[in-house]
């Protein structure tokens, strides 16, 4: 919220007024100091804007200076507008800045000098009072915790304690800020158990265990205690946070100290280090697990661990079992334990491949698709996109308009709302540039250009730019992938459940998202571009590359040209909400997240529906309605919708179907010889074009990734015909597989 303080309305003020409304800011006048007090208190603005050029309408420092006095100003920009002297040397901003005035604003009327001046402040000024404004709810969860709870700097110098500290430790805070730690913890069994501690917080882990520290008074209590780095400005650790709690009196069984690190998603992934579990909070006792106390000591202190406020759901079923295992027999107690032990994974929707009898085109094909490749110590990098020159709207020739395309392309596109429209002839008819034609149809169809407020040029010279930035070198991941996407995505969001359940903007960001999915592909998997070491995996630190990529290169292209820009005319906060779900469904695409959207979408979508019918409320429009359209079920929606798109091959009809297998299969083995060429680790081995089954390739692939996930949506969604394609194309490469042979089709 913005406040205005101006005598008298001129080309000041009204420049503020307009960028207010450019950016969305709710916006309130004054003419009077008195005017302007008032509608602070009442309205607590985040931004107030003084007029300081006319001493003669009211005192501006002054009027500051009321403001300041309140308690509502505390986390208040306040700037003053002066005026601009040419003739004269630079005055002085400390009167200024002494009256209570944040920033000084020389007067400009450029109605975009006052935006620029405003989105400044946005993100730097207010941004920053946000953050200290919830300082203050941090501070009394802090001043109410029941933990005792110390901040000390890089140096050990006391910052901070609380008032469980002061009352465990018999200090005042007075006693404590700004002191150096002299009391050091005594641990009566380890000599060195200072330098163990420090050893471990000194490289930026985290401590856990117990220790004995000594009350202002000289009596010696035990505590569990965990110590946190935190990490600060440049990297560096700034300060420590320590976390005490009082040993009950039947709880004095020594626990050996644990080093504690974050584990990283690629460590999960590819080395499954169950030892760095001891990450949280619940460590196992390493004494005996034979003592019924102990065992009962050790589920206490876990279920109190994680009874915190603020649960994840996850934390919710671990708390109720950590309360189940209080009152449960030994091996019932041992069976929870090892329930925890898989809830505390990182990759609770993957299924794990057993080891013995493993088919080597499953594994390959999760090696592949599912990790981010495995670490390499060589020098050797391979270069993508980071230089690489992308095509633009102003270097291409001019696109065509939907009413002048040829007849043999009209043709090709006539039945292009229906499932078994042929994408390979489009294809050929468009010289490998069908993503232009039949974006431009299909955008038509759904509205598009009506709800961006754009023209159809301004269509035309996108779509041409997406498609001149995919590579037609690619065997697969080439503009003719992405114009299939894009139809599969057309026919989905026509089905009946899905309509019910998206909006406009759903529907836009689907068809926009499908367009791009894969922009600037090059036609290697991200396992291929971690290994390599390309800019890209530096970039985006091995995580998601190329989605990534992919959406953030889509926008760069898209506003970098007004000719191409389709969003230019979009209202701030619909282009907002536009491109969080363009990119959402962007990063779905990624292979490494697929269980987890299928079983998130089966078990909040499918399942609700199914006992819904089966309890006889087929018909219960509200109770559907409340399933389909909460937040949440619409983006597992969404993401499912654009999964299922991403790789419908094996549904299409099949002489599609069998183009689609050759054409993936290329680029594996392309990727393969690569691979070899350079030294790399081979992530997928069977895609070796000199001894590869294409057959049972596919048959993996579909079995491991395509079955369940598309049960799943024509569960939704109803679509028996993709489903028989689905089962006469697994027959067909059955029966390939039966007689032995490895290509696409059985000899003539």
């Amino acid at each position: 919220q913005v406040l205005l303080v101006f005598a008298e309305e001129d080309e000041q003020s009204s420049g503020f007024r307009w960028a207010c409304d450019k950016a969305g800011f709710r916006c309130n006048i004054a003419r009077t100091p008195q005017a302007a007090l008032e509608c602070f208190l009442d309205k607590h603005h985040d931004i107030i804007i003084i007029d300081h050029r006319h001493s003669r309408y009211f005192d501006a420092e002054a009027l500051c200076r009321s403001i300041r006095t309140t308690k509502a100003s505390e986390n208040t920009v306040i700037v003053c507008v002066v005026q601009r002297h040419t003739d004269r040397e630079e005055s002085s901003i400390l009167p200024l800045i002494s009256a209570g005035f944040t920033r000084r604003y020389v007067e400009n009327s450029s109605r975009m000098a006052c935006y620029n001046e405003l989105i400044q402040l946005e993100f730097g000024q207010v941004q920053a009072q946000f953050k200290l404004r919830a300082c203050n709810s941090l501070f009394t969860a802090l001043e109410k915790s029941q933990e005792a709870i110390e901040i000390t700097s890089e140096d050990h110098v006391i910052q901070y304690v609380n008032p469980a500290f002061e009352t465990m430790m018999g200090y005042q805070i007075g006693e404590l800020i700004e002191k150096e730690l002299t009391e050091v913890p005594i641990n009566e069994k380890k000599a060195d158990f200072l330098d163990t501690i420090n050893s471990c917080i000194k490289i930026g882990k985290e401590w856990q265990g117990m220790y004995y520290a000594k009350k202002k008074n000289g009596d010696s209590i035990q505590q569990n205690v965990k110590i946190l780095p935190v990490i600060g400005q440049g990297g560096k650790i700034r300060h420590y946070v320590s976390i005490s709690r009082l040993c009950n009196d039947n709880n004095k069984v020594e626990k050996t100290c644990e080093c504690i690190q974050a584990e990283s998603q690629t460590d999960t992934q590819t080395c499954r280090h169950k030892d760095m579990r001891k990450g949280s909070l619940d460590v196992r006792s390493t004494t005996s697990r034979g003592s019924d106390g102990i065992s009962q000591r050790r589920r206490s202190s876990m279920a109190r661990v994680h009874s915190m406020t603020i649960e994840a759901p996850i934390t919710k079923v671990i708390n109720i079992i950590n309360a189940a295992q209080e009152s449960s027999p030994m091996p019932v107690a041992e069976a929870l334990d090892r329930a925890l032990e898989i809830l505390r994974t990182t990759e609770l929707y993957s299924p794990q491949l057993g080891t013995k009898d493993e088919d080597p085109h499953t594994s390959d094909l999760v090696g592949g698709l599912m990790t981010d490749g495995l670490r390499r110590l060589s020098g050797n990098e391979y270069i993508l996109s980071a230089k690489q020159t992308h095509q633009v709207a102003g270097s291409l020739s001019s696109p065509i308009s939907l009413n002048d395309i040829p007849p043999r392309i009209t043709q090709a596109m006539e039945n292009e709302e229906q499932w078994d429209f042929d994408i390979f002839e489009l294809e050929a008819a468009t010289h490998k540039r069908p993503l232009v034609y039949l974006g431009l149809k299909i955008f038509a169809r759904f509205g598009i250009c009506e709800f961006l407020n754009c023209s159809e040029s301004t269509l035309r010279s996108w779509l041409q730019v997406i498609e001149a930035n995919y590579h037609s070198s690619n065997s697969y991941h080439n503009s003719t992938h992405s114009a299939d996407v894009l139809h599969a995505t057309a026919y989905f969001l026509s089905k009946e459940r899905v309509k019910q359940t998206l909006d406009p903007i759903d529907e836009v960001a689907a068809l926009i998202a499908a367009a791009v999915h894969d922009v600037d592909h090059p036609g290697r998997t991200n396992s291929f571009l971690c290994n390599a070491g390309s800019e890209l995996a530096i970039l985006y630190n091995d995580t998601a590359v190329l989605e990534s990529h992919h959406a953030a290169l889509a926008f760069q292209l898209t506003t970098r040209d007004g000719k191409c820009n389709i969003f230019k005319n979009m209202e701030r906060n619909e282009y907002r909400t536009l491109r969080q779900v363009i990119i959402d469904m962007v990063l779905a695409t990624e292979m490494t997240k697929h269980f987890e959207h299928v079983n998130k979408f089966v078990n909040s979508i499918n399942k609700p529906l199914a006992a819904l019918e089966e309890n006889g409320n087929n018909g219960d429009g509200e109770s559907i309605k409340t399933v389909l359209r909460s937040p949440e079920n619409r983006i597992l929606i969404k993401r499912m919708l654009i999964k299922c798109a991403d790789i419908s091959n094996p549904c299409r009809p099949r002489e599609q179907c069998i183009e689609w297998a050759g054409r993936i299969s290329e680029e594996y083995f392309a990727q393969t010889d690569e691979e070899r060429r350079q030294g790399l680790p081979v992530v997928m081995p069977v895609f070796d074009r000199n001894t590869c089954s294409i057959p049972k390739s596919q048959l993996s692939f579909i079995d491991y990734f395509i079955i369940d996930m598309f049960d799943a949506w024509d569960a939704f969604a109803d679509l028996p015909n993709l489903m028989e394609h689905l089962n006469n194309n697994i027959k067909y490469w059955k029966g390939l597989d039966g007689k032995n042979l490895r290509v696409l089709r059985p000899p003539p």
